[in-house]
């Protein structure tokens, strides 16, 4: 049998054989999704002669948010041990398993150090080609280093004047630009009539800040902030220097100052620093979303009080098994009553404050949730220092062993987070609760943005955060504070929210136009249980599906946790079976 790759206007229908024709996949992205659906595919041992073509101007494997070519100094927010590629004894799917070495093991660092985004990157191309040499030999791959254009029926455009056609046809696009929402279309023009500096919404390593001077307000605390905070300061040749007294840091004159504020008005939570010391719990416990299906359900009145009940399942199974000096009662006796009571429930709360002496080792997502809710100072200078000791005592927690429940409870968020795609569309609001508590930075960056606000390169705004254009200033403020900033240039410290009406992406904006594909009311990309596009009209395409972010199909972090049955892998899975069975497997 011949194997034919064909660039150009290939039709990939000539027979390999006098017998068996040649099918054709085109995947549109080639990041670790992609990376991920061949691995599946190589897995299945399919017998169909196959031509897969996957296109993306970045480097493969890698795609554009993993490429090498960014700053040295960004880096992971997982540790190396919590990052896999690879199916293990965990993976429950259909296809078999194929297992290989976490990032730890790949790159022999410490297990628990956060790698850099270029170190990642390297794991991923390397990735991308062992995958592509596992295939077998009636399975080829070719690589367009192009964008592509648009999709019209089964052939696909790119700017690099060729065009392919595919039997079938994967978006795996990644996280995605969108055009600017009328607020942020207005903020640009000010500052453009202005003599302003504004920067939308955007990834941070294509972010353009060579502008970027003098007092300056960022809006939001997350880890666009965090990113944009190491490329603003180190990154303009500051450095940091550890002394008696902790953290310092040395300016090199290059910095603007940087007023950070958001909703919640803190940085997201540290990651955590150590292991369970109890016994690991079976998750899930109560919150299991098949349970729930074909059910009209209301997020905040069905859903959130059993996710909650869950995340505190796994707090408190950590809390008994790992520390008992620190609770009144033998686990067994909590868990019954902890079973049989409602989250939500005045007896809840009686059993916490009867099993659980200190209040700081029980559980409250509310005030988790908003730490500066009806807190507010005379002076800035007192917000400042409060928050210093909020960022330090977080620092401590996430570092001290002793308090382990906070990673019972990280990995119950987990399993709820990783459930809830395939029940309902995503609920805003528990999306950015998630990330506050369990995407957060690596401890060092919190300790770096302490020594930056000491230095007074940082000042903290507050919560409740508002911004307006004035003719010559932005002006800032919050209601923590009354103080107000007026400053020369404002940065959106936070990912453009991508949604099908204002997508960026021209093979998406190509396939809207002709209703060939629609989005939910949050403006995600409609697609069915297995992935197949959903159509303006409701009908599944036969031949074309879509993977990642931007579809109602997300559930899951950027990367897998090695053992952990990691839902991305089982998605992958059940989509290259259904590719292949469309290919005539």
């Amino acid at each position: 049998m011949v194997v034919i790759a064909l660039r150009g206007a290939a039709r990939f229908s000539l027979p390999s054989n006098g017998k068996t024709r040649m099918r054709s996949l085109v995947v549109i992205g080639g990041g670790p999704r992609a990376a991920g659906l061949l691995e599946r595919i190589a897995a299945q041992s399919s017998a169909v002669p196959l031509a897969v073509h996957v296109v993306d101007p970045f480097p493969p494997g890698a795609g554009r948010v993993w490429r090498h070519a960014q700053s040295p100094l960004l880096r992971m927010n997982s540790m190396a041990e919590d990052v896999t590629v690879f199916t293990d004894s965990s993976f429950d799917g259909a296809g078999p398993i194929s297992p290989g070495p976490s990032l730890a093991e790949w790159t022999d660092v410490d297990p628990t150090a956060f790698p850099s985004r270029q170190v990642q990157s390297r794991y991923l191309e390397w990735f991308f080609d062992h995958v592509r040499k596992s295939l077998p030999p009636n399975i080829s791959v070719t690589v367009h280093q192009a964008t592509a254009l648009k999709v019209v029926g089964n052939w696909v455009w790119l700017d690099n004047g060729e065009s392919l056609r595919g039997d079938v046809l994967v978006l795996a696009l990644g996280h995605l630009d969108a055009d600017l929402e009328p607020e942020h279309r207005k903020l640009a023009e000010h500052a453009s009539e202005h003599g302003l500096t504004y920067v939308p919404p955007l990834y941070s390593a294509d972010a353009d800040l060579s502008a970027v001077s003098g007092d300056v307000v960022l809006r939001g605390f997350g880890l666009a902030f965090i990113d944009l905070m190491v490329l603003l300061t180190e990154g303009r040749g500051g450095r940091y220097v550890r002394g008696a007294e902790g953290l310092s840091y040395v300016p090199s004159g290059l910095e603007p100052t940087l007023y950070v504020g958001s909703r919640r008005g803190v940085p997201y939570h540290s990651k955590t620093g150590y292991r369970l010391q109890g016994t690991r719990p079976s998750l899930p416990h109560f919150f299991v979303a098949d349970a729930l299906q074909g059910r009209e359900l209301d997020f905040r009145d069905d859903v959130w009080p059993l996710m909650a009940k869950e995340i505190a399942w796994g707090h408190y199974h950590e809390l008994f098994t790992g520390h008992p000096g620190l609770v009144r009662m033998p686990f067994v006796e909590f868990a019954a009553s902890f079973t049989a009571l409602p989250w939500y429930s005045n007896e809840m709360r009686e059993l916490e404050e009867l099993a659980v002496p200190d209040p700081e080792d029980r559980i409250d997502f509310e005030r988790l949730d908003r730490p500066l809710a009806g807190v507010t100072f005379g002076s800035t200078e007192e917000f400042q220092e409060h928050l210093r000791a909020y960022v330090e005592a977080d620092v401590v927690r996430r570092s001290d062993p002793r308090h382990s429940a906070d990673l019972g409870a990280f990995l119950a968020l987990l399993s709820v987070y990783g459930q809830l795609a395939g029940l309902m569309p995503f609920d805003g609001w528990w999306h950015g609760y998630f990330s506050y508590l369990a995407s957060g930075p690596p401890p060092d960056r919190l300790e770096e943005l302490l020594a930056l606000s000491r230095a007074g390169i940082v000042r903290f705004l507050g919560a409740d955060m508002w911004v307006e254009a004035e003719e010559d200033a932005f002006v800032a403020g919050s209601a923590t504070t009354p103080d107000v900033v007026r400053a020369n240039g404002l940065i959106e410290a936070r990912l453009p929210t991508h949604s099908l009406s204002r997508t960026a992406d021209p093979v998406l904006r190509s396939l809207r136009a002709v209703g060939d594909v629609s989005e939910d009311a949050a403006g995600l990309v409609r697609v069915s249980p297995v992935g197949r596009l959903i159509n303006e009209r409701g009908d599944e395409d036969p031949a074309r599906f879509a993977v990642g972010p931007y579809t109602t199909g997300k559930a899951f972090a950027a990367f897998a946790r090695p053992n952990t049955n990691a839902p991305a892998f089982r998605q992958n899975d059940v989509l290259a079976r259904e590719i292949l069975k469309v290919l005539g497997d």
